[in-house]
């Protein structure tokens, strides 16, 4: 007797060898999509959407071009998803988690072919992953008692980030640019209160660090171009004529002067809403929302700056950074909270005005303003950016601080294969294969470069049998190299955060053994 389908029609199983193949691969095949980005001489890959307008997006930002893709595969989906998290967490490694991650997948793949059973590998796994996170931490290096050497980490640590972007051949002027602009937050890591503004035009090298906030806006007509100690309400506020705003309401009249009536009736309210706004004794206003030429025409008899529609994220950081907040009604001045800066004033980049406000409340606040040959390499620049910032961010609420440039990972491989051949019985072998995937990282730095890397992995294995080695591969000369002399640093923070997601998530698609597929909905005929 048949056994009844337990699914529906369209739902798809598959189980044991064959679920196990297809994890692997969509694993394997995400890790190698994102190779050729790791590193100094890594390509740019370039997006193009199929929606309107066709955008395109040229990046080596593997998170970006992650979560561009539109994937079927489940285990893939696990790669996506560590590469998005790194990318919020500590901004750096987004590539190189997903690398590492593919390289295990890789070596489990042949240790399971080989009859050995995924919770064994698993186990494995484990305990090299704490033996590598154990290396590294016998040799860090933390530098923060001695403010000068840890400005220098800093500088290192930024510039490694940068050397992988397109900011590369400028990084010791975008380094220092991030290090300033990192050292203003005193410690905290909301990146908020850094605002960066792109401005096509000009060279990557044009860019700027500015100390106040500046408003991508212009200063309406007739209105005081220069305000010094403004006080700024920052409002998200109707401020267009005030019409019968109930949906569908018709107003009839018998004459013309009604309507006339209606209008000063709508004016009158109007001028009732200005005046309690500039009773709360300000001489800036910054609305979310227009303001019409009668309401602005009022504010500029009051002398008072009357800034509209400036965007959420700009009047938010605003309000955060001036020390107000957002007011919507103005019944109560009292409760409201003003902004407070020295200076407003109408400052020129490149062709276009904008509106500077220094001697911010928040000290810590800055702009940042990116110029740029085209919008596409303002954007990725803004990406690679923002990545120098969280990592720094994060390294100077945890100082700790490695080398770079396959050092670490050759260091915890050294010590992995210590542990395999101390581990008996069938781990051994997934502490070694755990081992051989923490070399693909400098293996794939040194193929993206156009090395021999199956020459320079060598070379570099045989330097870190001595003590206390600084070896680590030197893509310029193309040789291995001393990480310390040639400044090349890394948090980690960062390294750690790729070494212990990459084994999570090797470990969770390791853990497959089925897949099933819902049947598709069914659209109901409603004929």
């Amino acid at each position: 007797m048949a056994i009844e389908r337990l699914l529906k029609d369209e739902a798809t199983e598959e189980k044991g060898e064959r679920a196990r193949m297809a994890s692997f691969v969509g694993a394997m095949a995400i890790a190698d999509l994102v190779k050729t980005t790791l590193g100094p001489k890594g390509m740019d890959k370039i997006l193009q959407s199929t929606g309107r307008g066709r955008s395109v997006n040229v990046t080596n930002d593997g998170a970006s071009i992650l979560k561009a893709l539109h994937i079927d595969n489940p285990a893939a989906k696990v790669l996506v998803d560590i590469s998005k998290v790194q990318d919020d967490e500590v901004g750096d490694g987004t590539t190189s988690v997903v690398v590492l991650a593919g390289e295990l997948l890789r070596e489990a793949e042949k240790l399971v072919a080989t009859k050995i059973h995924p919770m064994t590998i698993i186990s494995g796994y484990r305990l090299a992953a704490e033996c590598a996170r154990s290396a590294l931490l016998q040799k860090v290096t933390d530098n923060k008692e001695d403010a000068e050497k840890f400005n220098s980490d800093l500088m290192k640590i930024a510039m490694t980030t940068l050397s992988s972007k397109i900011l590369s051949q400028d990084k010791e002027h975008f380094a220092k640019l991030a290090v300033d602009a990192v050292m203003r937050l005193k410690g905290s890591t909301n990146l908020e209160s850094i605002q960066i503004i792109k401005k096509p035009g000009g060279s990557l090298r044009d860019s700027f660090l500015d100390e106040g906030f500046i408003l991508d806006k212009k200063i309406g007509i007739g209105q005081p171009k220069r305000i010094e100690n403004a006080k700024i309400l920052v409002a998200n506020t109707a401020m267009d004529t005030d019409k019968v705003k109930i949906y569908g309401a018709r107003v009839r009249v018998d004459s013309m002067s009604k309507v006339a009536e209606i209008e000063t009736a709508e004016k009158e309210k109007m001028k009732e809403k200005v005046q309690k706004i500039i009773a709360h004794g300000i001489n800036c206003f910054i609305n979310r929302q227009l303001i019409y030429n009668f309401p602005e025409e009022l504010f500029a008899d009051a002398g008072v700056l009357a800034i509209e529609h400036a965007d959420f994220d700009g009047i938010e950081r605003l309000a955060l950074v001036t020390g107000g907040e957002i007011a919507s009604t103005f019944d109560n001045p009292e409760t409201v909270k003003l902004g407070h800066c020295k200076l407003i004033e109408e400052i020129m980049i490149g062709e276009d005005k904008l509106i500077h406000f220094s001697g911010v409340e928040m000290g810590q606040a800055c702009t940042i303003v990116l110029r740029g040959a085209s919008f596409h390499v303002l954007d990725e620049a803004e990406r690679s950016l923002h990545d120098a910032l969280c990592v720094l961010s994060q390294t100077v609420v945890d100082s700790r601080v490695l080398l770079g440039g396959g050092w670490p990972e050759m260091v915890m491989a050294k010590e992995v294969d210590e542990l395999a051949r101390k581990t008996p019985g069938k781990k051994s072998h997934a502490i070694e294969a755990f081992s051989r995937a923490l070399q693909s990282i400098p293996t794939t730095i040194a193929d993206n470069a156009g090395l021999d890397s199956a020459d320079l992995i060598s070379q570099l294995r045989a330097e870190h049998q001595k003590e206390g080695s600084r070896a680590g591969i030197d893509v310029i000369s193309g040789t291995v190299g001393d990480m310390e002399r040639l400044g090349i640093s890394e948090a980690f923070k960062v390294k750690q955060a790729v070494l212990l997601s990459a084994t999570e998530a090797a470990e969770m698609i390791l853990r497959v053994d089925e897949i099933i597929t819902c049947a598709p909905r069914k659209r109901e005929d409603r004929m």
